[in-house]
């Protein structure tokens, strides 16, 4: 383990915003079939801003790491803000990921994207 960054093993060990927002303005999953990781973030809504962000993650350590900090990054931000998000910059939150692990980081910003986009389509 001592290839992770201690706070990926921090978010990992203590993940942040773990669990299901039942009356979700919009939800959003992404998996990867290779690893089998299954990320699912719900976020709700109010005056533009990610009020409450929340995931569920069948994964790795570092996909428990990489879903936790993009709550962390997303939760109070507006929309747009939120969709500013991007692998790389979760990647760089958590002070790198092994390449190998890398694929996790890409899950964590996709599946709030997917979320987002779900909000947005609701809306129209």
């Amino acid at each position: 383990m001592a290839f992770y960054s201690e706070k990926v093993m921090e978010h990992f060990q203590n993940p942040r915003n773990v669990g299901e927002i039942k009356d979700a303005d919009g939800i959003g999953t992404v998996g990867n079939p290779v690893c089998g990781d299954l990320m699912t973030f719900y976020i709700k809504v109010k005056d533009n801003k990610l009020e409450d962000v929340k995931f569920k993650t069948f994964g790795c350590g570092a996909a428990i790491a990489v879903s936790s900090m993009v709550s962390e990054m997303a939760k109070g931000k507006t929309i747009e803000e939120a969709l500013k998000i991007t692998n790389a910059s979760v990647a760089q939150e958590l002070g790198g990921l092994p390449p190998n692990k890398m694929h996790c980081s890409n899950l964590g910003a996709d599946a709030l994207h997917k979320a987002i986009e779900d909000y947005l389509n609701k809306k129209k």
